[in-house]
């Protein structure tokens, strides 16, 4: 193995190089074989308390169905059960971000501006 503290002289660059293509032709065996390979991630689903453990703030059964209501929280319905996809929430969760006054004042001043010019 390649030791890093040392440097290499002439004499030792061909056990090096020998080392270097085992090391990679192991590495090579291992993807190849599907060994390294990662699995793709699959989806979960949540019922209403599901959602609610995984929720980081632990909300109440009453909570999440006020968000239902109100159309917050991105949900399926399966006849009369409601449903939650695990990537769904998280980008859910990952998009709190609130605009400050500014950027609402900016945005609406870009969107009449485009409703007078016909763009919208």
């Amino acid at each position: 193995m390649l030791q890093a503290e040392k440097p290499i002289t002439f004499d030792q660059l061909p056990e090096v190089v020998s080392s270097l293509v085992d090391e990679v032709r192991g590495l090579k065996d291992l993807i190849l074989n599907g060994q390294y390979s990662k699995e793709p991630v699959k989806d979960e689903w949540f019922d209403v308390d599901g959602l609610c453990a995984y929720h980081p703030d632990k909300p109440a059964k009453k909570t999440v169905y006020d968000w239902v209501t109100l159309r917050r929280v991105p949900y399926h319905k399966d006849g009369k059960r409601l449903r939650f996809l695990k990537s769904e929430i998280d980008a859910w969760l990952a998009g709190g971000y609130h605009q400050t006054d500014e950027e609402m004042q900016t945005a609406a001043v870009d969107y009449v501006n485009a409703k007078r010019m016909g763009a919208l």
